[in-house]
């Protein structure tokens, strides 16, 4: 614990960090498709992140028996990295579709690494938010006592945390359950990792998805699932610890991850999914730090009716993720 506490501690070199992610160009229209196949048995790549900043290792994604899984290459595929709860067992929850394992085999839905030190951040439906090092295992919780956290995000200048609660009512499985009606008390939420205290920025949430902070650590965009729209909140400048409206009518928008280009970001759409519609068009939306949307790339076909949770560029492709699939699907020029 004290080596995970020393590496989560915000350094200058964030700034740094900050800079090698502006050089990078994007274009395209995303219309080669393959697949990132789970091992047999496995579904619901929920979220996937990258490690390093040149030669990057993964994707890491989440799924649904509680593990987080690192991608080898097409000769090995997926290999166990990390897993969220000390109860797990392998014999009892690999492979497992079973929503009420969860509470024991623990149900990862988010993830993102701090640059500079490797550190893994992830929240789990059940567990909370933990960290895991750079050699993987068993995840520590920083923070518990939450219903249902679905998003992450790291400042990249100062370290700290951003997440999201969907719910003080209901849990994940709930969602699933005949009759489900969504509420709005979601929360938005910050972890000190100087001080490991957590702060509720924001309340009233309907639906919670993953925010993103932007490169320059001046705002965090907030995603509200049910509620159709992003709101920005301000983290610095004359505006700071206040929140004003970004983008609606989204299209019940889930986890947003910054794009290649500084300034920009990508966001997972769901179309139909609340309230509900006969058909769901995935989709994920290109936009610009003033709400300007550039570019939507439908992932239709390949996703055919099915939601969304992840849109993640890296090294010019698109790594789509979905809980009601066994593979993440990665879009190319």
């Amino acid at each position: 614990m004290a080596t995970l506490q020393m590496l989560t501690t915000p350094s200058l070199f964030y700034v740094f960090v900050a800079f090698l992610y502006t050089i990078v160009v994007v274009s395209g229209q995303f219309t080669r498709f393959s697949k990132l196949e789970l091992p047999p048995g496995v579904i619901g790549p929920e979220s996937a992140a990258f490690r390093g900043l040149i030669l990057s290792e993964g994707p890491f994604t989440t799924v649904d028996d509680g593990r987080i899984l690192k991608w080898q290459g097409p000769t090995v595929g997926f290999v166990d990295f990390a897993y969220t709860s000390p109860a797990r067992t392998k014999q009892f929850c690999d492979g497992t579709t079973d929503p009420n394992k969860g509470p024991i085999c623990g149900r990862p839905l988010a993830l993102t690494f701090q640059p500079t030190t490797g550190i893994l951040y992830i929240v789990d439906a059940f567990l909370g938010l933990l960290a895991v090092g750079p050699n993987g295992g068993l995840a520590t919780q920083l923070a518990g006592g939450f219903k249902f956290l679905n998003g992450v995000d790291v400042d990249l200048l100062t370290g700290n945390v951003y997440f999201s609660d969907v719910s003080l009512t209901y849990d994940i499985r709930n969602t699933t359950q005949p009759g489900f009606k969504p509420d709005s008390t979601g929360r938005f939420l910050r972890y000190n990792t100087l001080t490991r205290q957590v702060s509720v920025l924001l309340t009233g949430l309907s639906g919670g998805g993953g925010p993103a902070v932007s490169y320059d650590g001046t705002f965090v965009l907030v995603p509200e699932l049910g509620g159709n729209r992003i709101s920005k909140y301000w983290l610095l400048g004359p505006k700071a610890n206040t929140v004003e409206p970004f983008v609606g009518n989204v299209g019940n928008p889930n986890k947003i991850k910054r794009a290649a280009r500084n300034g920009e970001f990508w966001v997972a759409v769901s179309n139909g999914l609340v309230p509900p519609a006969p058909l769901i068009t995935p989709q994920g939306v290109r936009f610009n730090s003033n709400g300007v949307v550039l570019q939507t790339v439908s992932f239709a076909t390949q996703f055919f009716n099915k939601t969304i949770s992840l849109v993640q560029e890296q090294n010019g492709n698109l790594y789509v993720g979905s809980r009601f699939t066994n593979f993440i699907g990665v879009y190319s020029n």
